[in-house]
């Protein structure tokens, strides 16, 4: 009786890895996140902005796939290559007060997934470079 196969074990399995991010569900927590801050890419769109609670939870994102991006089928691989891009992406500088949402464009199906994953990367970096940058110069 040696380790289960790959094959026996459940998804649930596959997927005990905790969740790092919370997901945005309602309409009005979309709109308050496009009044944020704005990256704007190749394959996707990043927007941020910071909730209005106080309490330090995981930082919650939400995807945007449009119908202009392609038939049914072609927007649930590009919302599933978001989510995996996000999901093992490494040291994101996602902040636990903020939420995002990822509005994905077509490049997202042709993209090459390395060069995604450093799209997402430099995506958080530059989105909360900016805004620290924005609070710097009004203390000025």
């Amino acid at each position: 009786m040696g380790e289960p196969r790959a094959s026996d074990r459940s998804p649930k399995d596959a997927r005990a890895e905790p969740a790092l991010f919370g997901r945005l569900t309602r309409r009005a927590e979309f709109q308050r996140v496009a009044r944020g801050r704005r990256w704007q890419g190749e394959a996707f769109v990043l927007q941020a902005a910071p909730r209005d609670e106080t309490s330090m939870q995981a930082p919650r994102v939400g995807f945007t796939v449009t119908r202009k991006t392609g038939t049914a089928v072609e927007r649930n691989r590009v919302r599933r290559r978001l989510k995996e891009v996000l999901r093992l992406a490494e040291k994101l500088d996602a902040r636990p007060d903020h939420d995002y949402v990822l509005i994905a464009r077509r490049g997202v199906l042709s993209r090459p997934f390395g060069l995604l994953r450093a799209d997402l990367q430099r995506a958080f970096a530059a989105i909360h470079l900016r805004s620290a940058r924005a609070l710097s110069d009004r203390d000025r």
